[in-house]
């Protein structure tokens, strides 16, 4: 393997990704990537260009996504619309981008015979009660509950009905959700962090008692890579760092580290279908392909992101004013 398609790769967990390649192995990159506003070329800055290269273009382009395909080894999916609260304003991109992107990217692999890592998310297997002290594992059934994950569930069930019915050479990893450098300050971490540098009370959802399982995007591009290096086709795996917080510890921890009063934020009406708790069980892929995550202490790796967003102010200020406009539009 040489040569890398990744998709959405100027996004948050993507443009990580890349930049964990380039550090990591000798393998050269192309970027995919529509720069809708999630996309960001200024997230690919600094990388060497003779190994990476950035292709604006849409993964619902067959055309354009078939040569790409064909001139690579291997592609790793990131691409998706995945804004929990855009999806309930308008799920019509949603269902372009993570479902017939997906399915465009998989008859291209299945045309090419080129390996493939799809990229998803926990929020397919629906929520957990607060109290329940079970997680989520390879073989819990499917329950979306938003047209974001319900998209990005059948997404992956796209690609497993490739894998068994044209033997497409594919594997799947369903993550928890992921904070570090780089992530779109509409976002739950880095719209409190920006917040707060800008003397914003930050705000909280209900009582802020749901619970996210929280892994540093680093140690999810290390998770990524170990699967497409080692991981067995057809197989899915869970990317987990054992990170269970609530709403209201994440916000209270940015506070005391930015040297804010724990206490200094508002509650807001809780948005529609806000699910519960997420919590994965990452046993297989520890055991079976040895992965381990490095940022193991929550706080430390809230600290190293604050900072990245303190150091670059360039870069999320121009998303800024939009965010928060939309976020007033919805009332929160």
């Amino acid at each position: 393997m040489r040569k890398l398609l990744v998709t959405g790769g100027a996004g948050f967990i993507g443009s990580n990704f890349v930049h964990h390649v380039v550090a990591h192995t000798d393998l050269s990159v192309t970027v995919l990537d529509l720069l809708t506003y999630a996309g960001n070329r200024a997230s690919l800055a600094g990388l060497p260009e003779d190994r990476v290269e950035l292709v604006v273009g849409d993964i619902a382009d067959a055309g354009l996504v078939d040569d790409l395909v064909a001139a690579h080894d291997a592609v790793v999916h990131f691409a998706a619309e995945s804004h929990n609260d855009n999806s309930l304003h308008d799920p019509s991109p949603f269902v372009r981008t993570n479902l017939i992107g997906t399915f465009t990217i998989l008859e291209a692999a299945r045309r090419h015979g080129t390996r493939l890592h799809h990229v998803s998310t926990d929020e397919v297997y629906g929520d957990l009660e607060l109290d329940d002290p079970q997680r989520f594992t390879e073989q819990t059934p499917y329950n979306p509950s938003s047209p974001y994950s319900s998209t990005k569930a059948g997404s992956d069930l796209l690609v497993r009905a490739w894998v068994r019915s044209f033997g497409l050479e594919a594997t799947i990893s369903n993550c928890s959700n992921n904070y570090g450098p780089r992530q779109h300050v509409e976002k739950f971490i880095p719209r409190q962090v920006t917040n707060v540098l800008d003397g914003v009370r930050p705000r909280l959802y209900g009582a802020g008692q749901n619970v996210r399982d929280w892994i540093h995007a680093d140690d999810h591009s290390a998770a990524v890579l170990t699967i497409l290096e080692r991981g067995r086709a057809g197989e899915t795996y869970l990317i987990g760092a054992d990170g269970e917080k609530n709403n209201r510890e994440v916000v209270e921890t940015i506070l005391t580290v930015m040297g804010r009063p724990a206490d200094d934020y508002d509650l807001v009406k809780d948005r529609p279908g806000h699910d519960l708790r997420y919590a994965i069980d990452s046993t297989k892929l520890r055991t079976e392909l040895g992965w381990a995550p490095r940022f193991t202490d929550f706080a430390t790796g809230l600290a190293d992101t604050i900072e990245w967003y303190r150091a670059n102010e360039a870069w999320w200020r121009p998303q800024k004013s939009a965010a928060e406009a939309k976020y007033a539009e919805l009332g929160h």
